[in-house]
C-alpha cells in the first residue's frame, strides 16, 4: 500500500468532514504490529470480554480488510493475542482495531499487520461465543458501520463512508 497520511486526508476533504462522511476517532489507541500505516474496508464486531467470534472471523480470508472490534472499552481482559495476530496476518487481514485490550504484545509486534487497542492485559477473555457481527458500533463517540473504510497511521484513525484516493 502506498503511504497514506491521515492529516493530509483531513486537509483535503473538508466537505466530507463537514458532512460526517469522514470521521476521526478519538486519540485513545496504542499502536501495535509492524504496520504503522494501514487501510481497508471495515468488518465490524461487537463483543464483551469474549473473543470466540473474533477468532472465527480472523479464520476467514481477510482480503485486505480491517476488523473493528467493539469490546465495550473493557480493560479487564484481552480480546486479541499473538496467535490471533498471526492468524490475521496469515489470512490477509491488514489490521485490527480493538476497543479493548490485546496481549502477547511482543508476538503481535512481530506480525505484519496493524493493530490498535486501548492497551494490553495478560488475562484471557471468556469463551462463550457471544457477540454480533456486521453491526454498527460506537467507539469513542464515533459511529462505525460495516463496509465503511478505515485509514490509520501514526497521527490517528479515520473512518470514511467511501474509499478515499490514496
Amino acid at each position: 500500500m502506498a503511504a497514506f497520511a491521515t492529516a493530509e486526508a483531513v486537509d483535503n476533504n473538508a466537505a466530507l468532514i463537514a458532512s460526517g462522511d469522514l470521521r476521526c476517532l478519538q486519540p485513545m489507541f496504542q499502536m501495535y504490529g509492524q504496520r504503522r500505516c494501514f487501510s481497508g474496508p471495515i468488518l465490524t464486531l461487537k463483543v464483551f470480554e469474549d473473543n470466540v467470534i473474533v477468532r472465527s472471523l480472523l479464520e476467514t480470508k481477510g482480503e485486505g480488510r480491517v476488523l473493528v472490534v467493539d469490546g465495550g472499552g473493557s480493560m479487564r481482559c484481552a480480546l486479541v493475542g499473538g496467535n490471533l495476530g498471526q492468524l490475521a496476518q496469515n489470512n490477509g487481514w491488514v489490521g485490527i482495531v480493538v476497543n479493548g485490550c490485546v496481549r502477547d504484545v511482543d508476538e503481535i509486534n512481530g506480525c505484519d499487520i496493524g493493530v490498535r487497542a486501548l492497551g494490553s492485559n495478560p488475562l484471557k477473555s471468556s469463551k462463550r461465543g457471544h457477540g454480533e457481527k456486521h453491526v454498527p458500533v460506537h467507539i469513542g463517540g464515533t459511529l462505525i458501520r460495516d463496509g465503511e473504510w478505515l485509514y490509520a497511521d501514526s497521527d490517528g484513525i479515520l473512518i470514511s463512508k467511501t474509499e478515499l484516493s490514496v
